[in-house]
């Protein structure tokens, strides 16, 4: 516990400038973090980031973080959408196996693409959500923190049921529950002083489809890892595991907060 305490500590004195300082520096600072992210997925089925392969998928990753503000200026110039430079890279990912003879193959492929959408399109809309407004941002982490801690909490005290005990034996339905209260009653204490809503019964329809869909981007990064039979996506935060391991939640809950306009 002592050692994830530090380590959130260092991390957050680290992330809250940068979060605070928004723009050009923020956005440095998610396409390094959004990098560690695909390594360490990548490394899941023993796919290197510093192959050609691997750089091919980082360029795809690059390309979906590209923001809004950006694309207009680059796309204009160079006259191709996001989605043709992304398709571009995916035609070059299949001509590599021909190459290669199949070493690298169409399911290491199809598991590149994938793990570049499943780490881009979350830190895109991170991107994308500084970009309309700090307090967003902070609302996000204060509903998928909370969640977190309320589902430790009532889980540790109250909980007997298991939530999902093929994917993760520790979570418990008493901590699903809780961790919705928990991020509702939090939810509505920074709406009285930062008001991210227009009224408080949408504040709490939006915040419980956040914490429920929360939950679930956790549980699909649990599955991952046991599928692959990995403990921790990484080791770069000693007590929490990698970058996608304290990532899991936003990269399904920020999206979630756009397509619900909630967001934009």
């Amino acid at each position: 516990m002592k050692q994830r305490i530090i380590t959130a500590a260092i991390a957050l004195a680290f992330f809250v400038p940068v979060i605070i300082i928004g723009g050009l520096p923020f956005t440095i600072a998610i396409y390094l973090i959004a990098t560690i992210g695909l390594f360490e997925i990548l490394r899941m089925k023993n796919l290197k980031l510093f192959s050609f392969p691997g750089l091919i998928t980082w360029v795809i990753l690059a390309v979906l973080l590209l923001p809004v503000t950006w694309n207009n200026w680059i796309f204009n110039e160079l006259g191709y959408t996001k989605i043709e430079l992304a398709f571009a890279g995916v035609l070059l990912l299949l001509i590599y196996t021909v190459v290669v003879k199949n070493e690298f193959t169409f399911d290491h492929v199809a598991f590149s693409i994938l793990g570049a959408l499943y780490v881009g399109i979350g830190f895109y809309y991170l991107i994308e959500t500084r970009m309309f407004g700090i307090h967003y941002v902070v609302y996000a982490f204060i509903v998928i923190w909370m969640t977190d801690t309320g589902a430790y909490v009532t889980g540790r005290k109250l909980g007997k049921r298991k939530l999902w005990p093929e994917i993760s034996p520790n979570k418990t339905v008493e901590g699903f529950v809780g961790g919705i209260i928990w991020a509702i009653t939090f939810a509505c204490i920074f709406q009285y002083f930062v008001p991210v809503a227009s009224s408080y019964p949408i504040l709490i329809v939006v915040t419980i489809i956040a914490s429920i869909v929360g939950q679930l981007g956790d549980l699909v990064e649990s599955a991952i890892k046991r599928h692959y039979d990995v403990k921790d996506s990484g080791n770069l935060l000693p007590g929490h595991g990698g970058i996608l391991d304290r990532f899991d939640s936003l990269l399904f809950v920020l999206p979630l907060l756009h397509l619900l306009h909630f967001i934009g």
